[in-house]
């Protein structure tokens, strides 16, 4: 059974730069499609980026678009989300699941995701 687990979070400053991991319990290629989740605190669950499962689809949030990035090492089994030009409102945990494919053609569907990680916190001070 996928598991996959977090981890790169952590306290950086406005403008800085952290690089998010997800790794997987199995291998990934050419089997799951992976996207990463945010949740802000009091705020719901959204989408940021997917991944499709041969690495060359991606879809970022608008929110994001330009500041972040994903790519995988399906060698490792890991997906990655580098995040650059931080800001305070990225503050939120990062959560990564699977699903079958990324979505790029329209907005990310929560619900197309399934083995959910626990999560890594992301804090962005001003």
């Amino acid at each position: 059974q996928l598991q996959l687990v977090e981890s790169g979070g952590g306290l950086v400053q406005s403008g800085g730069s952290l690089r998010l991991s997800c790794t997987a319990s199995t291998n990934i290629r050419d089997y799951y499609a992976i996207g990463w989740f945010r949740q802000a605190p009091g705020q719901e669950r959204e989408a940021v980026s997917c991944i499709s499962r041969s690495g060359g689809g991606t879809n970022f949030a608008n929110s994001v678009k330009g500041r972040f990035s994903i790519f995988r090492d399906d060698v490792k089994n890991i997906v990655y989300l580098q995040m650059d030009n931080l800001k305070p409102e990225d503050t939120a945990i990062y959560s990564c699941a699977a699903a079958g494919a990324c979505s790029t053609w329209r907005a990310i569907r929560e619900s197309d995701y399934h083995s959910w990680g626990q999560g890594t916190q992301v804090t962005v001070s001003s």
